[in-house]
């Protein structure tokens, strides 16, 4: 067996089930779970038509590249939401199915193992970005984000020497668990870092399509390179899904874009990994990105929801909005396991201990004393789940 697989850890929500064993929740109170980012709004049907409409297309098998329908049509879709001139839908666009599987594997396309690698993550972070630096045989650095410096990734803490092995940079904006959205300088700095180090940047932005306010949605980094006046993208792939902005995590369905020799290279890479997009979901796929009216429906639900839960709480826990993405970074007036434990245990309410989604760096775990609650569940549940956590806040 491949002696890295030892270097994993156990996944946040095995750690939850772990940490909930021989707990049985209170039966008073029907089960809320606000633990996983699993969006439940409901699927829209022109996505399920059209999947429907193209089951003739099992029949064949998928280029890896994916239809030139569907990578003009993501490309259209950027050029539009990003106010980019043009995407080469040819050599800067590449389907893939979902974020998460492309993240993984964009880091085993991209380290060079024989070159001490290093690969630089925020913390707390999505934990497929340690899995893929450790199964790459690459050394994760981890940078804290924490309320004292805004949650940013504070690039400037790195050591040299780490800069220099580094090959990789994952950053997630808008940011899992905190929300925040980087700025146009964040995006400055880190541009003039990868390139005097030359390494690339690996920019997850699921979360994008999910924010509060339609006039101002979040820069993205394509956005940000191409004001920076770095129209080629340079070392810059962005990873975007239709899974939280059009309600699909079932379909397993995004894009990549950037780079076209990097991206060359991954669809070489992705060629033998063998995982083309089914042609069914590619149709699907590309009637979400060409509509707009049901993700902006999707915000106007989220927005309800983060008003309901953040008044519900006013002067029990501090609730800050996020800049974006569905989940609330809440503060606990006690150890995160322990809340999430016995708000588990006393109200049936589910939330994901802070520590679990983070690693112990530079002397702190900068997830400890926070739980993720991710506002998934339709708007009574929230609502209900803010009033349960209300009455256990008042009871420690």
């Amino acid at each position: 067996m491949n002696p890295d697989l030892a270097k994993l850890q156990a996944y946040p929500f095995q750690r939850l089930r772990t940490l909930f064993h021989g707990i049985t929740p209170a039966a008073d109170f029907t089960p809320i779970n606000l633990s996983i980012g699993e969006p439940k709004h409901a699927t829209p049907t022109l996505i399920r038509e059209a999947l429907i409409q193209n089951l003739d297309g099992l029949a064949g098998y998928p280029a890896t590249q994916g239809a030139d329908g569907l990578r003009a049509g993501i490309a259209h879709w950027l050029e539009k939401r990003y106010q980019i001139p043009h995407i080469n839908p040819q050599t800067q666009v590449l389907p893939v199915n979902g974020s998460r599987e492309a993240l993984f594997a964009f880091a085993q396309a991209i380290i060079d193992r024989a070159k001490q690698p290093v690969i630089i993550s925020p913390n707390p972070f999505y934990q497929i970005y340690e899995g893929a630096a450790l199964l790459a045989g690459a050394t994760p650095y981890y940078l804290n984000t924490q309320p004292g410096n805004g949650y940013r990734m504070d690039f400037g803490a790195v050591p040299p020497d780490v800069l220099q092995r580094t090959q990789l940079v994952y950053v997630c904006s808008p940011g899992n668990p905190t929300g925040r959205v980087m700025t146009l300088e964040d995006w400055r700095e880190l541009f003039a870092l990868s390139d005097r180090y030359n390494f690339v940047i690996a920019a997850d932005e699921c979360y994008s399509e999910i924010y509060f306010d339609e006039a101002h949605p979040p820069l993205g980094a394509l956005q940000a390179a191409q004001q920076l006046g770095r129209q080629n993208f340079v070392n810059l792939v962005v990873f975007s899904s239709l899974s939280k902005r059009s309600n699909v995590p079932g379909m397993r369905s995004g894009f990549v874009a950037g780079d076209a020799e990097i991206l060359q290279k991954f669809l070489l890479y992705r060629t033998y990994h063998g995982c083309a997009m089914s042609p069914a979901v590619q149709m699907a796929s590309l009637a979400a990105w060409r509509d707009e009216a049901h993700v902006i429906e999707n915000r106007r639900l989220y927005r309800l929801k983060f008003a309901a839960f953040k008044a519900e709480l006013a002067g029990t826990l501090e609730v800050d909005m996020p800049d974006a993405a569905f989940y609330y970074w809440v503060k606990t007036p006690m150890a995160d396991t322990e809340f999430a434990l016995a708000l588990h245990r006393d109200y049936n309410v589910t939330v994901l201990p802070g520590s679990f989604l983070a690693r112990e760096a530079h002397g702190a775990n900068p997830g400890a004393n926070f739980v993720r609650i991710a506002l998934v569940a339709n708007e009574t549940e929230c609502l209900e789940a803010a009033k349960r956590i209300k009455a256990f806040v008042k009871t420690l």
